[in-house]
């Protein structure tokens, strides 16, 4: 395989890859009932006249399934900190004892589990679409090459891996959005 069609299967590859990230970045901060500090990820505190990721402000934990225990590092971020959670709208209500914020995860709905899920089916589908574009790129630029005088069978072998890969990452994002409904659905 020439360096060109090697260059353009790798890319195409990487933008696979990204596409997964992304999935799996966004399925990790929707809430499945169960605790998990990356649900927080969006929350950004004011410190000292500047937004901070909370997660660079506090200890952000998980003491029990249905509880996040936030462990602010200066005494006097307890109060920016449960106000930022209230503004950020995740629907969590902190408690704060002085030192640090407690928030008790309330189960789910059946409603808000279907919902959930047709979330998390949306954001396979901008993954799949992601993963389809990256195939069909590289299947052009290929074609490219194709016409500056790659020979035949080297592009139709490039093809084929390109969608050997494209298959890969779609079941890769069929494991992680099953793996995603089954930690929702479970109760």
């Amino acid at each position: 395989m020439t360096e060109e069609v090697q260059f353009v299967i790798d890319e195409a590859k990487e933008r696979m890859g990204k596409a997964i990230n992304h999935l799996e970045n966004e399925l990790a901060t929707l809430r499945a009932g169960k605790a998990s500090p990356r649900m927080l990820d969006t929350v950004v505190v004011e410190y000292y006249g500047n937004p901070t990721p909370l997660n660079q402000v506090a200890n952000i934990g998980t003491p029990d399934a249905k509880t996040i225990a936030i462990q602010p590092w200066e005494k006097n971020m307890v109060e920016p900190i449960e106000r930022a959670i209230l503004n950020a709208n995740l629907g969590f209500t902190p408690m704060n004892n002085g030192e640090m914020i407690r928030i008790n995860i309330p189960a789910l709905t059946e409603e808000r589990r279907k919902s959930l899920v047709k979330q998390v089916n949306n954001e396979a589908e901008s993954a799949r679409v992601s993963i389809r574009t990256a195939r069909r790129d590289a299947n052009e630029e290929i074609k490219k090459l194709e016409k500056e005088g790659l020979s035949e069978d080297e592009a139709k072998k490039a093809e084929d891996e390109i969608q050997k890969i494209t298959d890969t990452y779609s079941e890769k994002v069929e494991q992680v959005v099953k793996a995603k409904e089954e930690e929702i659905m479970t109760i």
